[in-house]
């Protein structure tokens, strides 16, 4: 028998921003994507999510291929700007209508919405007008926007998530400037995170106070941290990044509250975070109900005393990122024995059940779903066909990494894929390939299945049992 649950959701996932394109269509207001990325120099080659896989002109086409591969449930995210075009004023009805007509048509074939209400394109307007999560305003403005949500999809939709990898968004965002708004300031960095929890337990507050029907989540980045060696110095290292990159993010949403020895040294150090009266009590009082996490890859740390940086390999060219680090502190170093894609991430698919293992010890049995894992990579295409058999073997690898973790009796509820088809990978363009589904650029964005396709549906006719 399948060591997978009998009504295990398989999916895939998707963001806004990476798939619909039509980023001025039907009322739409611009993004801080939509902006950033027609920077010069920001993307690689440029690129942009305009046009992206069409997916919002091609829905029906796109659910027909997921009905086909058997998905169970399907993880997207909604555009912000695409329902409110502007920081205050009129709701957009034909954004609403958008994802009202794709849950519905995610419903006709016995596919399970997951909605992900914030994956990282926020309204230009509350940029320009309040600096975005910088400013105490957009918490207000958040619950409005989910109120909306809860509303016109509350009666379809069971589960939620509010936001898609803080860590990324602030950290790229305010830390090393390389997503959008561009700052580098950690004490920036810092207190806009606050105000993501903050916005994300006013969410779950609404959620419950309204009654809705379903379960409401956090996705956060899953990423073991190891020491390079048995070294004091060197575990010392890592047990201040794990406590940076896992603790302070999974805290908040799963305690209600932050690291105690953290906080502490954040405040000294910076002053940050602010908290406002009442904000202690409101992530108290509004735990998650499911965690949803982002595997693909570990870190190897090490005491840092010279690294003080951080250069990420956006070309695909293995060896071209550099070493992440604060000087003083830790810093991520390169596995001598490891496995690692094109993009210098390593391929550990041990790591997954480890990492699901350490939540449990931290935080209870809480329900997890794994909402995103894949491959990023350049699919070879021969004589027509794509032909993506190392995607096959990583995904088969965390597969059983997955249900190594549900034999050890983890509480995981969901698999999806990143992603369902291929689409924009942020700064990567669209070079970095993940999909089940090959756009063809060249030929009107046609979709065509890869070997990956043929694969995954066999996973799921057979529950996990055939890898």
């Amino acid at each position: 028998m399948s060591v997978f649950p009998k009504d295990f959701l398989w999916g895939a996932a998707t963001a806004s921003y990476q798939v619909e394109g039509a980023h001025d269509a039907d009322g739409k207001g611009l993004s801080n994507w939509d902006v950033y990325s027609h920077l010069p120099g920001t993307t690689y080659m440029g690129t942009n999510g305009d046009v992206a896989a069409d997916h919002y002109h091609r829905f029906k086409e796109d659910v027909a291929l997921m009905a086909e591969l058997g998905m169970k449930s399907y993880r997207f995210s909604v555009s912000w700007p695409r329902l409110f075009p502007k920081r205050r004023g009129e709701v957009n009805e034909a954004g609403v209508k958008f994802y009202s007509d794709l849950i519905d048509e995610l419903l006709k074939y016995g596919i399970e919405p997951m909605l992900t209400m914030y994956h990282w394109d926020l309204p230009q307007a509350l940029q320009d007008e309040i600096g975005g999560w910088e400013s105490r305003e957009i918490i207000d403005a958040f619950e409005g926007y989910a109120r909306l949500l809860y509303e016109r999809y509350g009666d379809r939709v069971k589960l939620w998530a509010t936001f898609n990898e803080t860590i990324v968004f602030t950290g790229l965002g305010y830390l090393t400037g390389m997503h959008p708004p561009g700052v580098k300031d950690p004490k920036r960095a810092i207190q806009a995170c606050h105000h993501v929890f903050i916005a994300h337990a006013r969410a779950v507050e609404t959620f419950r106070k309204m009654g809705v029907q379903g379960q409401i989540g956090f996705v956060n980045v899953l990423q073991p941290n190891d020491p390079i060696t048995n070294s004091a110095e060197d575990v010392k290292a890592c047990e201040l990044a794990e406590a940076c990159f896992t603790h302070w993010f999974y805290d908040p949403v799963l305690k209600g509250e932050y690291p105690a020895e953290l906080l502490a040294m954040a405040q000294t150090a910076l002053g940050v975070p602010v908290f406002a009266p009442g904000d202690a009590e409101l992530m108290k009082n509004n735990i998650c109900d499911f965690i949803g996490v982002n595997y693909y890859k570990r870190e190897m740390v090490a005491a840092n005393y010279d690294v003080d940086g951080f250069e990420m390999n956006t070309s695909g060219q293995k060896g071209s990122g550099k070493e992440l680090g604060w000087k003083g502190l830790f810093k991520l170093v390169r596995n001598p024995n490891g496995r690692y894609t094109d993009w210098d991430w390593e391929i550990y698919p041990e790591g997954l059940t480890d990492a699901i293992m350490r939540i449990n010890k931290r935080y209870g049995n809480v329900p997890i779903y794994i909402t995103e894992n894949g491959l990023g990579a350049k699919d070879p295409i021969v004589n027509g066909e794509v032909l993506d058999q190392p995607r096959i073997d990583y995904l088969r690898e965390h597969i059983q990494a997955t249900g190594e973790a549900i034999k050890l009796g983890a509480d995981v509820r969901g698999y999806y894929p990143w992603s369902f088809i291929d689409l924009l990978s942020w700064l990567n363009g669209y070079q970095k390939q993940y999909g089940f589904v090959y756009i063809d650029q060249a030929n009107g964005l046609a979709r065509k299945k890869k070997l990956s396709f043929g694969w995954y549906q066999d996973v799921i006719r057979s529950n996990g049992e055939k890898l």
